[in-house]
């Protein structure tokens, strides 16, 4: 598939590639090669799959901790968090799509089983968002392997997700927690429109339909901007005074709005979905909310460490979207590809292959790398080596 980029994206990709030849290590050697529409000089070949087998080592050889689950950081912090270990299933999961090894199966059933174990011998979370991550990831893994087990987890999770739910404040929305009542969040509604259009695709139960456009109709009549599609946090009431928290846009929220549109317009054919999803995909690119110099931002560790990862994996669905006009395609394409080309020449620490938060700025030897932030990087080199095997890359 040939791509067209324009020439700022053009002469940037190039540099950040010459950039490269001075920090790539021997662990996954990028191969120079002449570039024949030049008399001299090198083009860069990078190694996205080889890169993003070396990073899924490294996540699992410095983060492994009890029951086969990932504990919080690189520098001796054992605590198990759950939603950064769901979404290790999903990085689990991206590896094991890519490769078809075993290997990943194995850890993928781990894993899951892990969950539960630290998690009290339940799968409930009094936080939703958890659950939506867990669930999202269990029915990625049932559809890479048909195991029922990834299945049921998902089903019970959604059945206790959908309690949340209330008609009496703010005229819908699902609740951040099960006991906040009066705190709806973006984080827990976008992805239960992708969690309950999952479950159609599976099951064609109509109900979860009928959820999934219940629920992205709430979010956007009160958490998109109707102008620019940027995603707001959260609405919330304190002392009876409600308040839409519309400081916070998160790179995050923008990627599940964003795959929350696409699974209705591909099932629905309704192309005000698609619409959404398109207009959202474009103030990425141009939000200083959201990007500085046309990287996504450094949104930090901890809890934010893990918020640009999960919009790459949408952002990748927008841009092999097949529907999308071509100028939006390309213009998606050179974003993420700048984004992971500036990562894999600046960004990560080599031979340890960690991730810094900064995409152009690797962690110091012996620095502290927290999981989220980890998992950010290998969901983007993973994105990158489909985009490229699918021909968004050329």
């Amino acid at each position: 598939m040939k791509k067209l980029f324009s020439t700022r994206y053009y002469i940037t990709l190039l540099c950040v590639a010459g950039l490269g030849l001075l920090t790539v290590s021997c662990d996954d050697d990028a191969i120079p090669l002449r570039d024949p529409n030049s008399g001299g000089g090198t083009a860069f070949k990078y190694t996205w799959a080889q890169t993003a087998d070396s990073l899924q080592l490294a996540t699992y050889n410095n983060y492994l901790g009890a029951n086969a689950t990932f504990v919080e950081n690189n520098t001796g912090n054992s605590t198990f968090h759950y939603w950064p270990n769901a979404h290790v299933l999903d990085v689990l999961v991206d590896g094991f799509l890519r490769t078809g090894n075993e290997n990943y199966k194995t850890k993928m059933k781990a894993l899951v089983q892990g969950i539960k174990i630290k998690n009290g011998n339940t799968y409930d979370n009094v936080f939703n968002d958890d659950m939506l991550w867990l669930a999202n990831s269990c029915l990625r893994a049932f559809d890479a392997t048909q195991d029922q087990d990834y299945k049921d987890v998902a089903d019970f999770l959604w059945e206790r997700i959908k309690l949340s739910w209330s008609d009496n404040v703010f005229g819908g929305g699902i609740t951040w927690k099960q006991d906040t009542p009066r705190q709806k969040n973006a984080v827990s509604n976008a992805p239960a429109v992708i969690l309950a259009m999952r479950l159609y695709a599976i099951d064609k139960n109509p109900d979860d339909l009928d959820w999934a456009k219940k629920i992205y109709e709430w979010q956007k009549n009160n958490l998109v901007d109707p102008v620019s599609g940027a995603v707001w946090d959260n609405i919330s009431e304190t002392n009876g005074v409600v308040t839409t928290n519309k400081d916070w846009v998160f790179t995050y929220n923008m990627g599940t709005w964003i795959g929350a549109g696409l699974r209705l317009y591909e099932t629905t054919k309704e192309q005000t979905y698609l619409d959404d999803a398109v207009k959202s995909g474009r103030t990425v690119l141009t939000s200083p909310k959201l990007v500085s110099e046309g990287l996504l931002r450094d949104e930090g560790q901890g809890d934010g460490g893990l918020f640009k990862g999960i919009l790459v994996r949408y952002f990748t669905e927008l841009i092999e979207q097949p529907t999308i006009n071509a100028t939006d395609s390309e213009k998606f394409a050179a974003f993420l590809k700048f984004n992971a080309q500036s990562f894999y020449s600046k960004g990560i620490l080599r031979p340890t292959m960690l991730s810094g938060n900064n995409w152009m700025t690797a962690p110091k030897a012996g620095a502290n790398v927290d999981l989220t932030t980890q998992l950010s990087g290998v969901m983007l080199i993973e994105a990158a080596a489909k985009l490229d095997k699918d021909g968004f890359f050329n």
